[in-house]
């Protein structure tokens, strides 16, 4: 035994002195071995060696993260910069006017936001407060030309726009799964924050199914901790193969600048509202007419209701498809069309997405009751915002 122990503790000296030596006199042969695996999402290269006889030293192992994802990515997102010349008032040089009302003169604006080219048309996503009211939308791409764009169409309660360029060789994101997204996914926020030119920052994804921010009428944002500052709405938000899962929207913040906490809206909600736009020039929604609110714990006990999750109807609209289905200020909705709802936000979007004309069936908690409802879906009127946009 005690043999066999000297045997193996002289064969360990010797091949620690070996390694000792080749690390001293020929390290490249160490580091042309990779002794690290890639993070998922990254890449790594081992550079070459230097050739034998040269006497530069040889370069060590370079992590290439997302290279690769920003490369592709990178030359679909764009600056779009917007003014407008304030309207000027007829009278302005009155005499009799200028002295009761003063000078009326209007102050011309401007701004800087980003966009996504989504199609070698010239298609390009962004969001509606980047050109809400501006007379001059200029687009430019990060090889150095620029075009007028045009507004295809607006939908403020998603605050999502589409503008058109005509210009040659364009390149075009691809579309991801935003619906596939998962908490700690690695994905990258591409824009133009405080116009310093185009930026590209690191993050994961933070939460998904943001609502009830107050941000947007509908909202299903995917949060995430990449920087994003004023300048980034309308950027891209892309995964790790540099795909295309949101659009950057805002940010929560109290100093103006990222704190960590960024939204985008999911490319799957943009891409249905990019063709409705396309196609018809704006997004039809379904409406039923009702004032909903969540129903808390402390309402259901008070209320005597046997559930927890559900909607509750503060207010029907005389005479509106709710109230001609049989909906009553009161009750509770629990499904639309087969959907559980348990939040405002989900029956907004459950019956958002329902098509105008369609009768469709509400299940309803009325007391001790469970009631099923059937209601013809309406058009959802226009905001005072889109109806203004409409009449300019």
């Amino acid at each position: 035994m005690r043999k066999t122990w000297l045997i193996f503790s002289q064969t360990v000296t010797v091949a620690v002195a070996v390694l000792f030596v080749v690390s001293t006199f020929k390290p490249q042969w160490i580091q042309s071995v990779s002794w690290r695996q890639a993070l998922p999402g990254a890449t790594v290269a081992v550079v070459p060696a230097a050739a034998p006889g040269s006497s530069a030293p040889a370069p060590a192992a370079v992590a290439l993260g997302f290279r690769d994802a920003a490369q592709k990515a990178a030359p679909t997102v764009v600056s779009v910069v917007t003014s407008n010349s304030a309207a000027r008032n007829p009278r302005r040089n009155d005499p009799w006017f200028r002295y009761f009302f003063g000078d009326q003169e209007g102050q011309p604006q401007s701004g800087v936001g980003s966009g996504v080219i989504v199609s070698p048309e010239g298609y390009v996503l962004t969001n509606n407060h980047v050109v809400d009211h501006m007379d001059d939308i200029e687009v430019m791409l990060t090889d150095g030309r620029k075009a007028s764009a045009k507004v295809i169409g607006t939908d403020p309660d998603t605050d999502l726009a589409v503008l058109k360029v005509d210009l040659d060789r364009l390149p075009s994101i691809a579309f991801g799964d935003s619906d596939a997204l998962q908490v700690g996914d690695p994905v990258l926020a591409i824009g133009n924050p405080f116009g310093v030119g185009q930026t590209v920052t690191a993050g994961i994804v933070s939460a998904l199914g943001r609502n009830q921010l107050g941000i947007n009428t509908f909202e299903n944002f995917i949060q995430t901790d990449a920087a994003i500052n004023p300048g980034n709405s309308g950027g891209a938000l892309v995964d790790a193969s540099g795909n295309l899962v949101g659009i950057n929207s805002a940010i929560y913040s109290r100093s103006g600048g990222s704190l960590g906490i960024g939204f985008a809206i999911p490319v799957s909600t943009a891409r249905q509202v990019m063709e409705s736009l396309i196609r018809d020039g704006q997004v039809t929604r379904g409406w039923i007419g009702v004032e909903p609110r969540d129903l808390t714990p402390e309402m259901a006990e008070t209320f005597n209701l046997p559930i927890k999750d559900g909607v509750l109807i503060t207010g029907v609209l005389h005479n509106g498809p709710a109230a001609q289905g049989g909906m009553r200020p009161g009750d509770v909705v629990v499904e639309v069309a087969r959907n559980k709802v348990a939040n405002t936000a989900q029956l907004l979007n459950a019956v958002a997405s329902l098509k105008p004309g369609e009768s469709v069936q509400l299940r309803v908690q009325r007391g001790t009751e469970i009631l099923a409802l059937n209601v013809v879906v309406a058009k959802r009127p226009k905001t005072p915002l889109q109806a203004r946009n409409q009449d300019e």
